[in-house]
C-alpha cells in the first residue's frame, strides 16, 4: 500500500525537512491508520496502541529530518520499521509476561497442512493474528510481514533460534485451527 509514488512522495518529504506545519499534517493523515494497522499487528491493548501510536507519530516527526528519501516506498519502508522497533521496545518492557513461553521447549503440535483463506476478509484474518499469544504473534508477525529470519528475530527477542522456529510452528497450528473453525461456522451461512 503505497499513498505516494515517485515526485509526491519526494515532494512530502522536502516540506517535512523543510519544516512545514501542513506537511506535518499530510503526513499524520495519510499514514495514522497505516501505522495503526502496523502496530496492531504485534499489540493486542487498543490503549497501549494508541500510546504506541502516538509514541511512534512523535519519533517519526522529531527524526524525520534524519529521514534519507531513497525512491518510491521508501518513505513507508521507514514508517514501517519505526512502528515495528516501538512495538518491539514496549514488548520487550512487558517481557516477564510477554514472552514467558518462548524459551519453553514444548512438544511440537503435527502440521496438517492450511486451510483455504479464500473465503475470509482481511479484517477477519487481522484479528485472528491479533489474538494469537503475544511471543506466538510477534514472532509470526516478524518471520511473515518484516521477512525476518529466526536467527534475526532470535538476536532481536533475546531467545534462542530454535525457540523462534518453535514459536512460528505453534503460531501457524494455532491459526489453521482458527481459521477452519471460522470456515466451518460459516460454511452454513
Amino acid at each position: 500500500m503505497r499513498f505516494f509514488i515517485g515526485d509526491k512522495e519526494k515532494k512530502l518529504v522536502n516540506r517535512l525537512h523543510d519544516g512545514d506545519k501542513t506537511a506535518m499534517q499530510d503526513f499524520y493523515a495519510l499514514y495514522a491508520d497505516y501505522i495503526a494497522s502496523v502496530g496492531a499487528r504485534y499489540i493486542d491493548n487498543d490503549d497501549d496502541l494508541k500510546d504506541l501510536m502516538q509514541d511512534c507519530m512523535v519519533k517519526m516527526i522529531t527524526s524525520i529530518g534524519q529521514f534519507d528519501y531513497r525512491g518510491p516506498g521508501s518513505l513507508q519502508a521507514w514508517v514501517t520499521r519505526i512502528m515495528v522497533n516501538v512495538s518491539l521496545s514496549f514488548l520487550k518492557q512487558k517481557r516477564t509476561e510477554a514472552f514467558v513461553a518462548l524459551d519453553t521447549d514444548l512438544p511440537d503440535e503435527p502440521d496438517n497442512g492450511y486451510p483455504p483463506l479464500d473465503e475470509i476478509p482481511p479484517d477477519v484474518i487481522h484479528q485472528m493474528v491479533r489474538e494469537l499469544p503475544t511471543g506466538y504473534r510477534t514472532v509470526f508477525n516478524l518471520f511473515v510481514f518484516e521477512d525476518k529470519s529466526h536467527q534475526e528475530i532470535a538476536q532481536l527477542l533475546g531467545i534462542k533460534r530454535d525457540s523462534s522456529a518453535s514459536q512460528l510452528h505453534r503460531a501457524k497450528n494455532m491459526l489453521a485451527k482458527k481459521i477452519e473453525q471460522y470456515n466451518k461456522n460459516n460454511a452454513t451461512r
